[in-house]
Formats: C-alpha cells, sequence, structure tokens
C-alpha cells in the first residue's frame, strides 16, 4: 500500500515540477522574444542612422562644392578689384596730364 500512496504524491510532485518548468521556460521565451525585439528596434535604429549619414555627407559634398566654387568667385572678383584700381590709377594720370596740358 505504501507504494500506491507514494505513486499518487510522485505524480503529483513531477507535475509539480513540470509546471515549474514550463513557467520557467515560458518566462525564458519571453525574455527571448524581448531580447529579440529590442535587437530588431537597434537594427531600425541603425539603418535610420546610415541613412542620416548619407544624407549629411550628401550635403557636406554639396557645401564643399559650393565653398571651392566661391574661393574661384573670390579670386576672380579679387583680380578684377586689381585691375580697377589699376584703370582707377591710371585714369587719374591721365587727368593729371590733361590738367596740365590745359595750363
Amino acid at each position: 500500500m505504501a507504494s500506491a500512496e507514494s505513486q499518487p504524491r510522485f505524480g503529483q510532485s513531477v507535475k509539480g515540477l513540470l509546471s515549474d518548468k514550463v513557467g520557467s521556460c515560458s518566462g525564458d521565451v519571453i525574455a527571448l522574444t524581448r531580447q529579440v525585439l529590442k535587437g530588431s528596434r537597434s537594427q531600425e535604429l541603425l539603418g535610420q542612422a546610415a541613412r542620416n549619414m548619407v544624407v549629411q555627407e550628401d550635403a557636406i559634398l554639396h557645401s564643399e562644392d559650393s565653398l571651392r566654387k566661391m574661393s574661384i568667385i573670390t579670386t576672380h572678383l579679387q583680380y578684377q578689384q586689381e585691375a580697377i584700381q589699376k584703370n582707377v590709377e591710371h585714369s587719374r594720370n591721365l587727368q593729371d596730364q590733361l590738367r596740365h596740358l590745359q595750363k
């Protein structure tokens, strides 16, 4: 009789252990799911960051091109300014010569 009584207790304890294990595994599955979702979100954020970097790189390249063009324009304007200054100086010399001739 002792063995007949111990079998239900053994069955009960096995069911309890099995229930605990199932609960533990469920918790592990939930934790794993959360981790996968977190990783998926990280991937989304990394993808967005990469797209933003490409946009920024394009903007930087465009800015560099604009600065290069502005540098060329500045150089041309300096040449023009020097030419104008020489012409103004030459004009003053001519005016002085004309005044001298008129006297």
